[in-house]
């Protein structure tokens, strides 16, 4: 019997980057067979405020008019950004642009400065989950009813209209990996749970955390695919990929780069197919990529003629 697909998304060139170069690899990236675009939905930089940083839906919004078949989506939008009824609508609107492409990643947001800074409010972690649980119940019902009205916590909406509809069902994606309250949040409303890079070596644990949670708000865990966000480094030879490892592992920092060399995703063509198979064999199915470069389109090429037939 043949296996189930497995798709392969990357994220867009966003940040200390032009529209110009998220354009050209928004372009190439879909031309190379990828099956999906991503941009991180932060409104400055992080840690670094000063960053030169696209904004997300608008960039996605852009993107959708430039591509014609891979998705598109955020990793992760956090609910406080914008009122959920007007994320419902901005949503709509870039998949009516795209024909019906996008995927809603939402995550509950983490980083207080950045919401200090542009005067948005940032309860707790678990106040933070409600709201993200009752965005979910509201775009749902903006995407699919004629008129809602809402009154949550955290979200209200009082006889809004979200027109014109998604052309196709929305899917919904939840990032992180809190094993109390974000995974119960995905085993409610999830159609994509996607597991951090922080503990992508957790992959396996973090899976059965989610099941459990599942039986206990009765899911079928298999409505929800699994994805794992993933720092990829990929070179044509194990020395050269040494050295781009050990290059990223100090960009990325302790927290990410320390687990890269033993959890991630990287090496020559091979080493990426059985890393990435090792993925598999936990039950994931989807992968969203940082492809490791100053110029994403390198490594994609190379990743798109030898580590992809591996899995077409």
């Amino acid at each position: 019997m043949p296996r189930a697909p497995v798709h392969f998304g990357v994220t867009l060139p966003q940040i200390k980057r032009t529209w110009a170069e998220a354009h050209d690899a928004a372009v190439e990236l879909e031309a190379l067979g990828f099956d999906s675009l991503w941009v991180c939905d932060h409104l400055q930089g992080v840690p670094a405020p000063q960053l030169d940083i696209l904004e997300a839906w608008t960039l996605l919004g852009a993107v959708a008019a430039v591509t014609s078949r891979v998705e598109l989506g955020t990793l992760v939008t956090p609910p406080g950004f914008r009122p959920a009824a007007v994320l419902a609508k901005q949503a709509a609107t870039v998949d009516a642009v795209a024909g019906g492409r996008v995927v809603v990643g939402l995550g509950s947001g983490w980083a207080e400065r950045e919401f200090a800074a542009y005067g948005l409010p940032f309860p707790s972690v678990p106040e933070r989950m409600e709201a993200l649980a009752e965005t979910a119940v509201l775009l749902r019902r903006l995407w699919t009813e004629e008129r809602v009205t809402f009154s949550g916590r955290w979200v209200q909406a009082d006889d809004a209209w979200c027109q014109p509809k998604p052309p196709r069902r929305l899917p919904l994606l939840v990032g992180g990996s809190g094993e109390r309250l974000l995974l119960r949040v995905a085993a409610e409303h999830a159609d994509i749970w996607n597991n951090t890079s922080t503990t992508q070596g957790e992959l396996g644990h973090k899976i059965e955390v989610l099941r459990r949670h599942c039986a206990a708000v009765g899911r079928d865990p298999d409505e929800i695919t699994v994805s794992q966000q993933c720092n990829v480094v990929l070179a044509a030879d194990e020395d050269t990929a040494r050295e781009a490892l050990a290059k990223a592992a100090r960009l990325y920092g302790p927290e990410v780069g320390a687990g890269l060399e033993r959890h991630g995703i990287w090496g020559t063509p091979d080493q990426v197919i059985a890393a990435i198979e090792r993925h598999i064999a936990l039950g994931c199915r989807h992968f969203v990529m940082e492809l490791f470069g100053r110029d994403t389109r390198i490594p994609a090429r190379l990743f798109a003629t030898e580590v992809l037939p591996a899995f077409r």
